[in-house]
């Protein structure tokens, strides 16, 4: 009998969290904090079937920290520009960039709404947001769509398409706008049927509520801010 890990967690949570990781790694937080962070983005990815972004991640990540604690102190030249762009990038965006897309591709609309309503936050507030948890997926949907159809006809994103950038951005880019202006029409269209604008009080199918994964997630970034505090004010004292 197989064991299966029933892994999920509240909208409210994932954006907590997204705020914190984007707060802590733009700091200059002990290695020790940020690292257990920055795990949180890869476990999240990891138990929600985004294994191979999980990997890919994680690995991107150590060996941008590496060459950052290791080989940059010693690198000159066009190397060490190189390596600075890519180590302090990975370190610094890489996190929050995953987090931002795991809370994207695995919260519903419905489930971001009632999360919000939840916790009384303003419409105003709630329905933009909504269109964009909805809005991107959709977008990256038509851009795979569009470069399958490119691959079929011969026209994929190889080298041979980087000889004609004119025809590559003709090819790409009008469709992928066009694409975009009708996605955001659709949507528009879909919140007033769903009567997102409407100013009484909703219903919701889903029912939305903290978990363990949830208290878990959100106990150590928390801990990752108190120590980072503590950090700050007694380096300052030391001072």
């Amino acid at each position: 009998m197989g064991f299966e890990l029933n892994f999920s967690i509240d909208p409210r949570t994932k954006i907590i969290i997204l705020a914190i990781i984007s707060f802590m790694v733009f700091n200059d937080v002990p290695m020790y904090v940020s690292g257990i962070l920055v795990l949180i983005p890869f476990f999240c990815l990891f138990f929600s079937d985004y294994k191979k972004a999980a990997v890919i991640y994680i690995l991107t990540y150590v060996i941008a920290k590496y060459l950052q604690i290791t080989i940059l102190p010693n690198a000159t030249g066009i190397l060490a520009i190189v390596l600075i762009t890519f180590s302090y990038t990975a370190t610094r965006m890489l996190p929050i960039l995953m987090m931002g897309y795991y809370t994207i591709m695995t919260t519903k609309v419905s489930e971001f709404i009632a999360s919000m309503e939840k916790s009384n936050v303003p419409k105003d507030i709630t329905i933009p947001v909504s269109v964009v948890f909805r809005y991107i997926p959709s977008v990256f949907e038509e851009i795979r769509s569009i470069t399958k159809a490119m691959k079929m006809r011969g026209f994929g994103l190889t080298f041979k398409s980087l000889k004609s950038p004119l025809k590559m951005v003709e090819f790409y880019m009008i469709p992928i706008l066009i694409s975009a202006v009708k996605t955001s029409d659709e949507l528009s269209a879909a919140s007033l049927t769903r009567g997102l604008s409407n100013p009484k009080k909703r219903t919701n199918l889903i029912s939305v509520e903290f978990n363990k994964f949830d208290y878990l997630f959100l106990a150590i970034s928390i801990a990752g801010i108190a120590v980072y505090i503590y950090y700050l004010y007694g380096g300052a004292l030391i001072a």
